[in-house]
Order: structure tokens, then C-alpha cells, then sequence
């Protein structure tokens, strides 16, 4: 058996995966839970042999109980705007009632707790770039509410549950992130452009395509949230990637690794899109030693043949 027993909620996820992956190379056992609402068994299909890796199937929102574990990763949650419009009742759910059961775990075994949370906390910003003081700038109403509100709630719940049961917690605020398991399908950025590109469809940009994102790849994604793992830390801290794109400078990104020979259309920016983002992560470089490594047309380059296994799938006739 691992030296720890580690539960990681949202495990099929894009992220939720990598974690167990990374958790298992540490030589620990990981339980995952997964309601499959957006993860796929796809993504942890290379664990099925792995003796200290087992998935259950099951909706975090009902209180649960795996027995004793030493350590809870809360990262259930849809987390694309086509995820969390579709499922926005279920959204707000996960960030709420399911926040609270596995934080009841941690509670209960007297276990450590990080839980993904998300820059949306930050809205449409005023402060650029954003910094962990920053309150933000949220419609409670809008459109993108279900996700935002509920992030900012298990904030709130986290918070809540060291400052009145003692538990060892902590909040990553995840900027965006790429790579190899993201749905291609999301409606984000870069799972966006590169099926389009490699599809040979035009681009689309939203807006006039001056709006920014600060990607990150997910190897130093995950890094950075083992590294808060391992560290006393009880406020958020950001963990993203510094370096700002304008769409524009992405789409060239993307044309220039997939080879692609396409033009670009463009459509009206969603309400509430935020309009610049960009992690302030000078307490993750104090606090962690961290940043990260990986520069967007690298990751891009090894994201390709996912991406383009992808789109091959959607492309193969269905029997």
C-alpha cells in the first residue's frame, strides 16, 4: 500500500486525473470519486491495472464516506462555460453542498484539504493584474453566476471549516489551463482553436478578439498545486501562468503548430466575459518556489496529437 491514503474528488476530470497520476508517482493510494457529469473513465483508463488506485462512482452533493483518508483534493466541478451553462443547477450544487461533504470528510478523519478554486472568483477584473486581496468583480446573476457563485461560496466553506473545526486547508485560485486530456469540445480558448485548426475550419474570435487569457500548461499546474499541498497555507494563492495573449496572438499560436491554412470569423464576446486575465503569482514564487516552465507554444506542441486523436474520433463513422 502508499505511504498516504488520498482522496481526490472530480478524479476523471481533466485535472482531477493528472493529480491522481502525479499523487501515485508519489507512491500513495488514491481513492477518486466521479459522478461522470463532465470527467470520462477515458482519463484514468491507464490506471485500471494500478493496484492503490480505485474509482467509485458517485455524486459528492449526497454525503459520502470512503473511510480514513490523510488527505482530500476537492476538484469536482463542471469548469467549462458549455459544462456549467448546461449544468448550472448541478453547479452550484457541487460548489455547495458538495464542499461541505468533503469537507466533513477531512473533518471526520482529521485530514488535510485543498480545494480547487477558480480566477473567476475575480470576475470581469478592475485590478490588473490580479492579486489574492483582490475581492473582485462578479455578476451574482449572470449568465456565468452558476459557476462564479459557487466557487466563491466553497471559498467561503473552506474558510469556514479551519476557522471554526481546525481544518488543515487550502485554496488554489487556477488560472487557465491546458493540455492533454481537456475536452476538446469545452468552449475554452485553446481546446477551441486547436480542433478548429486542426478540423481545417476558420478560427473564431469572440469580440474583437483583444480580450486576454494567461495559459498554463497542466504538468505546471499540477506542480504547483502539489507544492501548496505540502505547505501551511490557509488563504488562496494564485497558481496560473503570468504571461498574457491577447486572441489574436493565440490563434497564430495555433496556426503555427497544427500548420493549419485558415482565416478567422468572428462572433459577439459572451455576457460577462472577463476582458483581461492575468495571475499576480508573486506569493506563489515566495511561498512555493514556484512558476512555470512551460512557454504556450511548447505546451501547444505537446498537446497536438491529443488533440489531434480528437478530432479523429469525431471524424471515425459510429457503429
Amino acid at each position: 500500500m502508499g505511504k498516504r491514503t488520498v482522496l481526490i474528488t472530480g478524479a476523471a476530470g481533466f485535472l482531477g486525473s493528472h493529480l491522481c497520476d502525479y499523487v501515485l508517482g508519489e507512491g500513495d493510494s488514491v481513492i477518486g470519486v466521479d459522478n461522470l457529469s463532465t470527467g470520462s473513465l477515458a482519463n484514468v483508463a491507464h490506471l485500471a491495472n494500478e493496484s492503490r488506485f480505485q474509482l467509485i462512482e458517485k455524486d459528492i452533493c449526497q454525503p459520502f464516506d470512503v473511510g480514513r483518508v490523510d488527505f482530500v483534493f476537492n476538484f469536482a466541478s463542471p469548469a467549462s462555460p458549455v459544462d456549467y451553462s448546461r449544468l448550472g443547477i448541478e453547479t452550484l450544487l457541487v460548489g455547495s453542498a458538495g464542499t461541505i461533504n468533503t469537507l466533513e470528510i477531512a473533518h471526520r478523519y482529521d485530514a488535510s484539504f485543498l480545494h480547487a478554486s477558480t480566477s473567476e472568483c475575480y470576475g470581469d477584473p478592475e485590478v490588473h493584474p490580479q492579486v489574492e486581496t483582490y475581492w473582485g468583480n462578479v455578476n451574482p446573476v449572470g449568465p456565468r453566476s452558476v459557476y462564479d457563485e459557487a466557487k466563491r461560496f466553497s471559498e467561503a466553506a473552506v474558510t469556514a471549516y479551519h476557522r471554526y473545526h481546525g481544518v488543515d486547508t487550502r485554496l488554489v485560485r487556477i488560472f487557465n489551463t491546458y493540455g492533454p486530456r481537456l475536452q476538446s469540445s469545452d468552449g475554452r480558448v485553446i481546446s477551441n482553436l486547436m480542433t478548429q485548426a486542426l478540423r481545417g475550419e476558420p478560427l473564431t474570435i469572440y469580440g474583437d478578439g483583444l480580450q486576454t487569457r494567461s495559459f498554463c500548461y497542466v504538468s505546471d499546474l499540477i506542480e504547483g498545486i502539489m507544492r501548496l499541498s505540502k505547505v501551511t497555507e490557509h488563504t488562496p494563492v494564485n497558481i496560473g501562468n503570468p504571461i498574457e495573449w491577447n486572441m489574436f496572438e493565440c490563434a497564430s499560436e495555433v496556426l503555427a503548430v497544427t500548420g493549419a491554412k485558415v482565416e478567422l470569423i468572428f462572433k459577439p464576446l459572451p455576457q460577462d466575459d472577463p476582458t483581461r486575465r492575468r495571475p499576480d503569482i508573486t506569493k506563489a514564487k515566495a511561498l512555493l518556489g514556484w512558476e512555470p516552465q512551460v512557454n504556450l507554444r511548447s505546451g501547444l506542441e505537446r498537446s497536438l496529437e491529443y488533440f489531434k486523436a480528437c478530432v479523429s474520433a469525431e471524424a471515425a463513422p459510429h457503429s
